[in-house]
């Protein structure tokens, strides 16, 4: 069964690097601007990176995604959780509405959703069901299918979940960046619902990177300070449980169903060379380990928010990436991914629009036009 994903991970060692060529030209076009070299700061970073993964320097987006992996976990039985579990079907199905936070931005932006039911413990309407990711070009407005039980078993007590599904769940994130590569989408972003899962999170990030439990562990949507305080403990005992095992290992025991779909996601990313915008917390640790198991997944990387969430600093520094806004953001779902698509956006109009001083030489052809009325 791991004979895929080690195809995938020896294809992005191989072919997952930034096209040179592109690279410099579009550094070389960035100091012929006119302005000071630099001056735009993160924008010209990014317009750089972008032509290294599309080979362009010039660079537009306008069809976005976001995919979504839904899922409930175990560990909630632990009183680690301030919300029930039913709130994870409730929003679930609300992306469809186009009711929560990142499902409003994405109406407004016109960006499409590809919500995904990794594992939800609730039933979903049969009604709201598709086996199918993509419609007529477009990924599908319902919810895929793919849900590998109800919710992961309880971390506290044994392994999340078996290898198996850590891996099928990694190949259906995969399967969710070929369903964006094919329909042609210009990017993506990554997010997720899951009551329980800064928990799974905290425990990934702790047993990859080695920190504390205590360094790693935040409030998450609202716990008490007993909470907190078994949250730490159990996080703290599950992560030190995971030392010897490979990071498919790591995802199985103390992970979730959707972080390790969301680590697929990152991986495919890399894997079709698609722009890929990392949200909050969990997002963040699902690219980690993406990072991990195929360290040039980092070159197609991008961030979005500052998130609140105890670990998130640790997560982004082990990865090397950085968010670009702070706007106090701590809800998830891919809620960021919206607003970094419109500063990549600028990024690259930036980069098309803006011209050399010699290119923006006032001639005597343009003064002629302007004479006629004809600024632009």
């Amino acid at each position: 069964m791991e004979t895929r994903l080690k195809e995938v991970l020896e294809t992005i060692s191989a072919a997952g690097i930034p096209d040179s060529d592109a690279v410099n030209l579009a550094r070389e076009r960035q100091k012929v601007l006119a302005k000071p070299t630099g001056a735009l700061g993160t924008l010209e970073d990014i317009s750089i990176q972008m032509a290294g993964i599309t080979g362009k320097v010039k660079n537009t987006i306008e069809k976005k995604a976001i995919v979504i992996m839904s899922a409930d976990n175990g560990v909630v039985e632990e009183g680690v959780a301030s919300a029930p579990q039913s709130v994870t079907l409730s929003q679930t199905v609300n992306f469809t509405r186009r009711l929560t936070g990142v499902s409003s931005m994405a109406k407004h932006f016109d960006i499409d959703l590809l919500v995904v039911d990794m594992g939800i413990k609730l039933p979903v309407p049969e009604v709201l069901y598709t086996d199918s990711m993509t419609e007529n070009g477009r990924l599908t407005n319902k919810i895929f299918r793919k849900h590998l039980g109800d919710g992961t078993r309880n971390l506290a007590k044994e392994p999340a979940m078996t290898r198996e599904q850590a891996l099928e769940a990694i190949y259906c994130g995969l399967d969710a960046a070929k369903a964006v590569k094919d329909c042609g989408y210009h990017i993506l972003g990554v997010g997720e619902m899951g009551i329980g899962n800064t928990t799974t999170s905290a425990c990934v990030l702790s047993a990859i990177t080695g920190k504390s439990g205590d360094s790693v562990v935040g409030r998450g949507g609202g716990l008490n300070d007993e909470g907190l305080a078994k949250k730490i403990r159990i996080v703290t005992e599950a992560a030190a449980g995971c030392i010897g095992e490979d990071i498919v290992g790591i995802l199985a025991r103390v992970g979730g169903f959707d972080i390790c779909a969301m680590t697929g996601v990152f991986l495919g990313a890399a894997y079709y060379r698609i722009p890929v915008v990392v949200d909050g917390y969990i997002s963040a640790v699902a690219a980690l380990a993406a990072v991990r198991l195929a360290p040039n997944t980092l070159n197609f990387l991008f961030g979005s928010h500052l998130s609140k969430e105890q670990g998130y600093k640790i997560a982004v520094d082990a990865i090397g990436i950085r968010p670009y806004f702070d706007l106090g953001m701590r809800l998830g779902e891919g809620s960021g991914c919206p607003i970094s698509f419109n500063i990549i956006e600028t990024a690259c109009a930036c980069m098309n629009g803006m011209a050399t001083f010699a290119e923006g030489a006032i001639d005597a052809d343009y003064l002629a036009e302007a004479e006629k009325g004809n600024f632009f």
